[in-house]
């Protein structure tokens, strides 16, 4: 199904389910985890049932880097061998250093086509991007086209999700708008959802029961009479929660497409584990 005209890449943090990473010949750099003086790969030399087993124990927390720009490059070249054009579509500006890294390995190359999306997203609405722009490709779009369809869909996705404990996202400094919420860290589970590309409040439920319908809520409500509904539900290691806000989103949202996906270490290293979300949009 490739076109070899355009090598989309994406980073990591997406966690496209593999088979449709290989059904449309998308590209995955992986972003770094950094633990007890070693450096591992997202998803390629630490997988997520490992580093959540790890993390319970760990007596140092992990931290996170980008792709350098060199990487990125190395990435870039090599891909350049094979393909006409690179599109990449990355995580949000405001999470991570990734886009920099990215259009600095863009400038040493600048006879070679190459775009880069800023997603103003993670997870699967990074993910929902890149797939737009692979299925664009595969109809025989070119890598501005593939950008567009991307980029048309960065106001329709939304993400939100429920987090054990704020203590993650704190720890990490992505918390956004949600710092109110960390005097009363311990005695409330947060909602929150990404806007603009970064981490922001949306409610504090007492418990995380309530809080998995308020979100379920919130996702039929903004969907109510919205046709061809695209939904993935992601959860670190809550795959029983995970499993019922999969049917609860069947039932309510009646989606064309329902994927369950897992979140990468690196943002389980952000999000921390129990985390369970809903990423969604309509086409219409």
């Amino acid at each position: 199904m490739s076109n070899k005209k355009v090598a989309i890449v994406v980073d990591s943090t997406a966690f496209i389910p593999p088979d449709l990473v290989e059904k449309y010949d998308i590209h995955v750099i992986p972003q770094i985890l950094n633990w007890e003086g070693q450096s591992y790969r997202d998803n390629v030399d630490i997988t997520p049932e490992a580093f959540y087993t790890r993390l319970k124990t760990a007596k140092e927390m992990p931290t996170t880097s980008q792709p350098s720009a060199g990487e990125f490059h190395e990435f870039f070249s090599k891909l350049a061998e094979s393909y006409e054009s690179i599109l990449a579509v990355l995580i949000s500006e405001p999470l991570s250093g990734t886009q920099a890294s990215a259009r600095a390995a863009r400038d040493m190359m600048p006879d070679f086509p190459i775009e880069i999306v800023d997603s103003r997203s993670t997870v699967m609405g990074l993910g929902f991007m890149v797939l737009a722009a692979a299925k664009a490709v595969a109809n025989g779009a070119d890598y501005l086209e593939a950008a567009a369809a991307a980029r048309a869909l960065k106001e329709k996705m939304r993400i939100i999700f429920v987090v054990d404990t704020l203590e993650f996202l704190h720890r990490g400094g992505r918390i956004g708008g949600a710092k109110r919420f960390v005097g009363s860290m311990l005695a409330i589970k947060p909602l929150l959802h990404i806007d603009d590309g970064r981490v922001e409040p949306l409610a504090s439920v007492r418990t995380k029961k309530k809080a998995i319908n308020h979100m379920l809520d919130l996702v039929a409500e903004e969907m109510k009479g919205k046709t061809n509904v695209h939904t993935a539900v992601m959860n670190a290691i809550a795959p029983e929660e995970a499993a019922q806000v999969a049917e609860a989103v069947k039932q309510r949202v009646n989606p064309v497409e329902l994927l369950v996906t897992e979140l990468s270490p690196v943002i389980g290293t952000h999000a921390g584990p129990g985390t369970v979300g809903v990423i969604y949009y309509a086409e219409s």
